[in-house]
């Protein structure tokens, strides 16, 4: 089959960890140890999440003395594609994947006037205090917000509109190279009336990114893989169970929330319904049998009743 597998960034760096190389080194390690058991047998496209790796950058290039104005954040991004790429592949050669893998740093095109623009939710960096998040949000003018029992910074996340490379990335897949790309959801850009691109202040969902990619390229499965075993009916409450299976217009009725499993959710409902394929969401040790649907959820695709998750929030 012709899989793409949307990476979660938090995979890469748990919550609280220190973002040293080593340690996210040792993340990618163990991840391309799960993606090189489907590599054996099918297509594979990855697409890596960038949140904290992108947040890390970010705060360096806000303080650096040295810069009359920090680094954009399509930039920013363009760089976490290149050193998670790079451990990626060099990961999933070590963990013994049997044909060519390549990473590439690619662009997505979004809409200048997405509405995301003026409501920022994805959650990228460090966790704070309540007291330093507001210091940040003086000193930086970060817009911040709450995660779990920590404040992040949240940026604009548009939707993405097509993957500028998508061709090459369809040529490469079709000659059996495992392809890293997407990563951070790709640099954003928007594109005007001759075709020019330019960059834009915002980090793409990369599952959003992943889904287009799986449609585009006609993929069979897109497998969201992350640091939950499943989504959770009841999140938060202490009634909380996994799904294991379940129709993408039911999914899509359900409330998630934003910066974290909403995007997932649309990113499977969006595939399923229109690809007519299932998609699945799991824990990145357990991908095998997320793949075979003995782990994680699988999203069936249903009826075509497509809503995003930003709609059920309107």
């Amino acid at each position: 089959m012709r899989i793409v597998i949307a990476l979660g960034g938090n995979a890469l760096l748990e919550r609280g960890e220190k973002p040293d190389a080593a340690i996210q080194r040792r993340h990618v390690g163990r991840a391309a140890r799960s993606l090189a058991l489907l590599a054996t047998d099918h297509q594979l496209i990855v697409c890596h999440g960038n949140g904290p790796q992108v947040g890390l950058l970010a705060h360096q290039s806000e303080t650096d003395p040295q810069l009359s104005l920090p680094y954009p954040l399509d930039v920013l991004g363009a760089q976490t594609q290149g050193m998670i790429g790079y451990w990626l592949v060099q990961e999933l050669a070590n963990a013994g994947v049997p044909r060519p893998v390549v990473a590439l740093v690619n662009q997505t095109v979004v809409d200048a006037d997405d509405p995301a623009f003026a409501a920022p939710t994805k959650f990228i960096g460090a966790g704070y205090s309540q007291e330093q998040a507001e210091e940040a949000a003086t000193r930086y003018g970060w817009t911040m917000a709450v995660d779990g029992d920590r404040w992040r910074q949240v940026v604009p996340s548009p939707e993405p509109l097509r993957v500028v490379e998508e061709e090459t990335i369809r040529t490469l897949v079709d000659r059996d190279v495992v392809v890293v790309c997407g990563g951070g959801g790709g640099a954003p850009v928007t594109e005007d009336r001759i075709g020019r691109l330019t960059g834009v202040a915002a980090v793409v969902d990369k599952d959003m990114t992943a889904a287009q990619l799986a449609l585009a390229l006609g993929a069979d499965r897109l497998l969201v893989l992350t640091d939950v075993p499943a989504i959770m009916r009841g999140y938060g409450t202490p009634r909380a169970e996994p799904i294991r299976a379940i129709d993408a217009g039911r999914l899509a009725e359900m409330p998630f929330p934003d910066g974290s499993m909403g995007p997932k959710v649309d990113a499977c409902v969006w595939f399923a319904q229109t690809s007519g394929h299932p998609a699945a969401v799991g824990a990145l040790a357990d991908a095998v049998e997320v793949l075979a649907g003995h782990a994680g959820t699988t999203i069936t695709p249903g009826l075509p009743t497509l809503v995003t998750h930003r709609q059920r929030q309107e």
